[in-house]
């Protein structure tokens, strides 16, 4: 049978003698520790540098990220503020043609009146009521629309007031006469109407 206590004993003459050898060794090169020491320092030292190193990407990756998103945002906005400009000229480009035409259409409107009380001129009321609807019958159609006064009551976003007739006949504020048209093109006034207001006493 093996002697467990001679076994034993002669790991620990091993590991002493190990011991003793290092021991030996260190004092021979008095370097060789420190160098050890130098080597686990420059391991652990390159380790936090990795560390360090990823955690400035990752932080460089955000940084990016987040100009990305607002450079995508900026340039929604300017799409939508481009797309809404092209809308607003389609809708309004011709407002500037219009506004010229206005003085034409009021002329039609005053030799219209003047026709009116010539009895023995019919067939000139006739062809010129044909031309005046043709026209403004042209101009609906790019969207110029007559602003309806008489009759109705009294608004200054759709009328200017002139004149201010006393009477109980109508209700208070109420349009009885219009002496110039008011246009508008779609939903934007190009000139109120000029009208005759009902003041109750």
């Amino acid at each position: 049978m093996f002697d467990k206590n001679k076994d034993n004993t002669d790991n620990e003459t091993l590991n002493t003698e190990s011991e003793s050898i290092n021991a030996e060794d260190e004092a021979k090169n008095p370097f060789a520790a420190n160098n050890k020491n130098e080597e686990n320092d420059n391991i652990t030292s390159d380790q936090q540098t990795e560390e360090q190193l990823e955690e400035n990407i990752q932080s460089e990756m955000e940084s990016l990220k987040n100009q990305y998103l607002r450079l995508a945002a900026d340039f929604d906005n300017y799409r939508k503020r481009q797309a809404q400009e092209r809308e607003s000229l389609l809708k309004y480009g011709a407002e500037g043609t219009l506004k010229k035409i206005l003085p034409v259409i009021d002329t039609f409107e005053r030799a219209q009146k003047c026709i009116s009380e010539m009895d023995d001129l019919e067939k000139v009321k006739e062809n010129f009521n044909v031309v005046q609807k043709q026209f403004i019958d042209s101009l609906e159609k790019i969207g110029l629309q007559k602003i309806d006064a008489i009759g109705k009551e009294f608004d200054p976003i759709y009328h200017e007031a002139v004149m201010q007739t006393p009477t109980d006949e109508v209700a208070d504020h109420t349009i009885i006469a219009e002496l110039q048209t008011g246009y508008k093109l779609d939903d934007r006034i190009l000139r109120p109407a000029l009208v005759n207001v009902a003041v109750n006493q």
